[in-house]
């Protein structure tokens, strides 16, 4: 089944270019202008022309009816003329014409003329544009169509009075070879017309788009990899939105590139080391330098700790990919506080620490596993850098318009100069202490949200008595506002 033709014709316009589109657009609509404006001004034109050639028609009646005289023939009163054809020819404009005539007395008995004339059987208008008695018709006479005026001409005299009937003809030559001639004329004026308002549209066209073939030939001949911002100081007002959309398009591009230029470095550089570890370790177990269960101890640590490594490395590269997917939508961190809790309590069991926890309610603007990735770095951080037998606090509560998350160890606390640098990637606390991409992650999750991150060591009767970290994030309900 072919689809409808209005259907098709949109799908051929899709295909079309902006220019096609414009020219089109204004070439159709003034052609139908032109074309209308063209008809119009032929009938104008011959609408004045056939009133000169009426005129001339009555002009030709007049003279017959000042040729007519009355008699009184046996007691009756008749309508007499003599009208040779010679007093036509003044009217006759040339030889492309004939004039014929009839002269109808007060009875409508023939007078003078061409008998076979046809009658007339009309009507005087109401209100005529001439001072006269006359009706203009069209007719056939011998096989030709004919213009015929009839003009009903008072006659008196000393013998009596009446109104006589005086029909004159004309063949339509003269008058169809004038419609011809006006018709050029006007076609091609207006022709002449159309070319030139063609002529201006398409230079016109052709100027208002200059500026996105320029585009596109500066786009077109950018190196491969350049996302640099285009230059959008000089182009016209309806162009620029379509240019800054273009730098934030390549300006994303820019920034997922150079993440991934980062990932693909920072992945080299730290994969590195724990496979040449894990190379030396297996070499030396080969050559019998350990003992086996030592060897594979030192084997297992090893890809433990290269494990860790890519698992938070994906981490990061997932969080790259959960940003580009735009806004997430709301959900409750409570309930993803005590999962997490719930997956790591056996780690917590292992160390003895007293765990207590304390959630509400707090809707926020997260993808779940952004918020579970973030719960679960804080956790581990302060399992591992907690005291065995110790205590692990973790709080989720509302203050104001943000959720606070709370997680609350009692270790050693952090110095200044490491707190400066512990949200860096790959800075851990401690050598071998781990990756050092735990808090890199949770900032690059709190950040983009709205939210803050913070190591606060808990002052204490001795000195320092643990170390609060500490999330804000906005609540749904207030998320975007400034």
């Amino acid at each position: 089944m072919k689809p409808p033709l209005l259907m098709r014709l949109r799908r051929r316009l899709a295909r079309l270019s902006v220019r096609s589109r414009l020219l089109w657009g204004l070439l159709l609509p003034m052609l139908a202008v032109v074309a209308l404006n063209t008809a119009s001004l032929y009938r104008q034109a011959l609408r004045s022309a056939n009133t000169a050639y009426d005129r001339t028609l009555l002009a030709s009646a007049k003279s017959l009816g000042e040729l007519l005289a009355v008699e009184r023939v046996a007691g009756r009163q008749r309508v007499t003329t003599s009208v040779p054809y010679s007093a036509l020819e003044a009217f006759e404009s040339d030889n492309r014409s004939r004039i014929f005539y009839k002269v109808l007395g007060f009875d409508g008995e023939l007078v003078a003329g061409y008998a076979d004339l046809p009658d007339w059987r009309g009507q005087l208008p109401p209100k005529g544009p001439y001072a006269a008695l006359v009706d203009f018709y069209d007719d056939f006479y011998l096989d030709q169509p004919v213009r015929v005026a009839v003009l009903l001409q008072p006659v008196a005299s000393a013998a009596g009075m009446g109104t006589a009937t005086i029909l004159v003809a004309e063949t339509l030559e003269l008058r169809q070879t004038l419609a011809r001639q006006i018709l050029v004329d006007t076609v091609w004026r207006q022709a002449a017309l159309l070319a030139v308002l063609a002529l201006v549209v398409v230079l016109v066209v052709q100027s208002a788009t200059r500026p996105v073939r320029e585009l596109s030939a500066l786009l077109r001949q950018r190196r491969e990899g350049d996302l640099t911002p285009v230059e959008a100081q000089g182009a016209p007002q309806e162009l620029r939105p379509l240019m800054e959309a273009t730098n934030e398009v390549m300006q994303r591009l820019q920034h997922l590139l150079d993440h991934q230029k980062r990932f693909v470095r920072d992945a080299s550089h730290q994969l590195r080391t724990p496979l040449a570890v894990l190379k030396a370790q297996v070499q030396s177990a080969q050559r019998g330098d350990v003992p086996p269960a030592q060897a594979l101890q030192e084997i297992a640590t090893t890809v433990e700790g290269a494990t860790d490594l890519a698992n938070q490395m994906l981490a990061l590269a997932k969080l790259e990919q959960l940003r580009q997917q735009g806004a997430p939508a709301a959900e409750d961190w409570a309930p993803i506080v005590r999962q997490v809790a719930l997956d790591i309590a056996p780690l917590s069991a292992d160390r003895g620490l007293d765990f207590s926890l304390d959630t509400v309610p707090a809707r926020v603007c997260a993808h779940p596993w952004a918020l579970r990735e973030l719960t679960r770095n804080l956790l581990h951080n302060a399992i591992k850098h907690g005291p065995p037998g110790s205590a692990l606090q973790v709080r989720l509560a509302v203050d104001g318009g943000e959720a606070v998350l709370t997680v609350s160890d009692e270790g050693p606390g952090i110095g200044e100069p490491l707190r400066r640098r512990l949200f860096q990637p790959f800075s851990a606390g401690e050598p071998g202490s781990g990756s050092g991409l735990g808090l890199a992650i949770c900032r690059e999750i709190v950040e983009p949200l709205g939210g803050r991150i913070a190591l606060d060591n808990r002052p204490g009767p001795q000195g320092v008595q643990g170390l609060d970290a500490v999330v804000r994030l906005p609540l749904a309900d207030n998320a975007g506002r400034p």
